[in-house]
């Protein structure tokens, strides 16, 4: 297994001196890019907007636009991408925006672009927040199909007693130096129609290499979001991380940095956008192996929360690949996955696998329960939606139930055709935190966790999945895989007209029996039956007849 545990850097290493830089080019290493004819026609106007600027100020200087960072690097490897940030030499994406819709409104202008008034949205401004590490203030707006922002080109200058740096206006060379990776400090210059590159990222997109431009632990602690940004772009890309890099990543006062300055719902965001994409088990497998696990899934602001043991994560993560990669018709992974949705909280789910055995955290004072600790976890580290909470918090509570009807399956117990057992457990836990299908997912990665070997073996895999498979047949031929939309063959109006009596709280449990009836009865159209079986249990369910 690799080690976890992350080596504490030397005062004395390089790659500690306070903003040294590494690389730096005085003339940018340069190509080309063909442009789309929408990116052409964005082009064309954004040069119109600049001229029309530089006719009407006063200054020594030439407005000049440049594409930059994520979509220079999306073009140059054949990626097709609608969102682009453009970065201004002379002032603020605030007021080159409102030069936009001041231009645009000329009728001259829009027909000589093609531009109609639903080509032009909205300008949102993004302010900037220093003591969340994020130092921009940007303005977006919907221009041509395209999410455009709008900032300035900057150089920051941190100071020993601040963590947050002096941003002022830079050259495009100091703007591509203070970002996260030289293959997103990319430039394409609308004036020149050339690629700029200041900080070596044309060779390290050959290389297939993310690197930072200055060195790794100025960087990471200018910013320690940086940190998950490179994990992300190196699993979308199927980069690898320069080393110098990884090892900087995992000291103790970087990820302290992140754990503390960072705002959770900016990890989140990072880790939303891993678990979407096409890698999310490459992203996974650097968290862990970099030690950034308990960093992530935590409570920030709770110091007693406990660190669970995660020498066997990679199981779990591994399992759902497995899962996913051999995904047939019919399959596990084809038969619990069934939404994008349903794929993002997979990953999260696998992730958490290792809280299954983690004790719950106890209220302060006399405050309500709080929730199992993985569901904790996944709301305070990631800041992980309701929806997703729900089902992490269901999962918790049901496992037990889900792995003793999988066991009765799989060892052919007395009860497993009654259909009514399992529909009814069905309906259970889907009412009780959606997703049941999902719920039932996490217990088989739970399970995977706690009984499969470290070491990967296959075969171990296919008999371990062998009999999950089993007992989602059994549910498909019992026929309750949809039994949370079953719909009432009596409602509680005319069940309580049915028995003579007026509806009370006894109401819930008596449509559950009569649900649990037609389960038994699916071809039934007369609740006759299910009304006796209700009216047999008025002592049990306490109804006043």
């Amino acid at each position: 297994m690799p080690k976890r545990k992350p080596d504490i850097l030397d005062e004395d290493c390089p790659c500690q001196r306070p903003r040294q830089i590494r690389r730096m080019a005085s003339t940018p290493v340069t190509t080309t890019i063909q442009l789309t004819a929408k990116e052409a026609q964005l082009k064309g106007l954004l040069l119109d907007v600049a001229e029309y600027i530089n006719q009407t100020r006063v200054a020594d200087e030439p407005v000049v636009l440049r594409w930059a960072g994520g979509w220079v690097r999306d073009k140059l490897l054949g990626i097709p991408s609608e969102d682009i940030d453009t970065a201004i030499n002379v002032m603020t994406g605030e007021a080159f925006s409102s030069k936009i819709v001041e231009l645009c409104e000329k009728p001259e202008v829009a027909d000589k672009h093609g531009v109609s008034a639903t080509d032009i949205g909205n300008l949102h401004k993004i302010a900037a927040n220093p003591e969340k590490s994020k130092h921009l203030e940007t303005t977006t707006i919907r221009l041509l199909g395209f999410d455009v922002d709008f900032v300035n080109l900057r150089k920051e200058t941190y100071t020993d007693d601040s963590r947050n740096p002096q941003v002022e206006f830079g050259t495009a060379e100091e703007d591509a130096l203070r970002r996260d990776a030289t293959v997103n400090a990319l430039f394409y210059n609308l004036n020149t129609a050339r690629v700029e590159d200041f900080t070596s990222g044309l060779e390290d997109m050959r290389s297939k290499l993310i690197r930072t431009p200055l060195e790794p632990f100025q960087t990471f602690m200018d910013d320690p979001l940086r940190v998950l940004r490179l994990i992300r772009f190196a699993s979308r890309l199927q980069f690898s991380i320069d080393p110098e890099a990884e090892r900087v990543m995992a000291d103790r006062r970087v990820l302290d940095a992140l754990r503390i300055k960072i705002s959770r719902e900016r990890v989140g965001v990072e880790v939303e956008k891993m678990l979407k994409g096409n890698h999310p088990k490459v992203a996974l497998e650097r968290i862990d192996r970099l030690g950034l696990y308990h960093t992530v899934f935590t409570d920030p602001e709770r110091p007693d929360m406990p660190q669970p043991e995660i020498s066997k994560l990679l199981v779990s993560y591994e399992c759902l690949e497995f899962l996913r990669q051999t995904k047939t018709p019919g399959s596990v992974h084809d038969v619990l996955v069934r939404s994008d949705e349903a794929s993002y909280f997979s990953w999260v789910l696998a992730a958490l696998t290792p809280w299954a055995d983690v004790p719950d955290l106890s209220p302060t004072g006399k405050g309500k329960p709080l929730p199992p600790s993985a569901t904790l976890a996944a709301r305070e580290g990631i800041k992980a939606p309701n929806k997703l909470c729900d089902v992490i918090t269901a999962s918790h509570k049901h496992r037990e139930e889900i792995l003793s009807l999988k066991t009765a399956v799989c060892e052919k117990a007395t009860y497993i055709n009654e259909r009514d057992r399992f529909g009814m457990a069905i309906r259970q836990w889907d009412a009780r935190g959606g997703h049941w299908r999902l719920q039932v997912l996490s217990a088989l990665l739970v399970d995977a966790h706690k009984v499969l070997s470290v070491k990967h073996d296959h075969a171990a895999d296919t008999s371990f999945i062998a009999g999950w498979q089993l007992f989602l047949d059994h549910l498909q031929e019992l026929d309750v895989m949809e039994a949370p939309t079953l719909k009432r063959i009596i409602d509680g109006t005319q069940l309580a007209k049915a028995l003579g009596v007026k509806p009370g709280r006894w109401m819930a449990q008596a449509l559950d029996v009569c649900v649990a009836w037609q389960l038994r009865n699916p071809d039934a159209t007369d609740p006759a039956g299910a009304v006796e079986e209700v009216r047999s249990k008025k002592e049990e369910l306490n109804i006043p007849m």
